[in-house]
């Protein structure tokens, strides 16, 4: 079996089986789930805050405030991407790690995900709300697709999943390298007919690994693996979620831009 995630790929629970005490049970990884989102909430939610006071909503509506807005939280966004990677890095070849490193990476991804969510909303009010909203709302359509039997993981739909998902990682990092240079990509990352298509086939192409997420973590349960791994199995899911939300933010940045 092979996932996308980088976190769940199919060495993961090979190498973790054989262990000794408590093996890990699909309960055991939702709850984990669970309290990985709530850290990460807490976490969001507090440099939200930072951001967005009352007291500070008129100023915000001044021009040039919300680039100022992004000066006065950029280090808890930097503390976020730097932090959430490095940990996200450790937990992925330290895998045994995971009931300490997960909660961290969830923390720290809250850092970042709370400051952008923040400057999203100054540029697009409402847009977060609809985000969260699609996010989990595919997330828990997916699931019961899954868990129905309508949507099932054969080899051929893994290998097609593996390719597109490989081919965005290929475009984001060449966008990257080029940023660089100060040369902008044309077309996929504007608020065009071609941007936005490139955008909705990202998110479809997000969703889709949450359902081979799915099938991991199954097969990771009924293999038996040790209990820790629930603790990995709920980080490797987090990661995918996260992915899917900032790329549901991005396209309906640009439907809002097509306005």
């Amino acid at each position: 079996m092979r996932t996308t995630n980088p976190a769940l790929n199919a060495s993961v629970f090979a190498k973790a089986r054989g262990g000794a005490g408590e093996v890990m049970t699909l309960n055991g990884t939702v709850n984990k789930t669970f309290a990985l989102l709530l850290i990460l909430s807490v976490s969001a939610v507090w440099v939200w805050n930072k951001l967005l006071q009352p007291a500070a909503t008129v100023v915000f509506n001044e021009p040039g405030t919300t680039q100022s807005a992004a000066q006065n939280i950029a280090p808890f966004m930097m503390v976020g991407v730097f932090g959430g990677f490095i940990i996200a890095m450790v937990t992925i070849f330290k895998k045994e790690w995971a009931p300490v490193s997960a909660p961290l990476y969830a923390l720290f991804e809250g850092l970042f995900l709370g400051g952008f969510s923040a400057l999203m909303e100054l540029s697009y009010p409402g847009i977060v709300m609809q985000a969260v909203a699609l996010t989990f709302g595919t997330l828990f359509a997916l699931l019961l697709a899954y868990k129905s039997g309508m949507i099932k993981v054969t080899d051929n739909f893994r290998l097609g999943i593996i390719a597109a998902t490989g081919g965005i990682a290929l475009v984001y990092f060449m966008s990257l390298i080029l940023g660089l240079f100060k040369i902008n990509m044309p077309f996929i990352f504007s608020s065009g007919p071609i941007g936005i298509g490139f955008s909705l086939f990202v998110v479809v192409i997000a969703a889709m690994n949450l359902v081979l997420d799915f099938d991991f973590i199954e097969q990771g349960v009924a293999q038996g693996v040790p209990k820790y791994m629930e603790w990995y199995a709920a980080f490797g899911l987090m990661v995918t979620l996260v992915w899917l939300y900032l790329e549901i933010l991005r396209l309906l940045s640009k439907l809002r831009d097509r306005r």
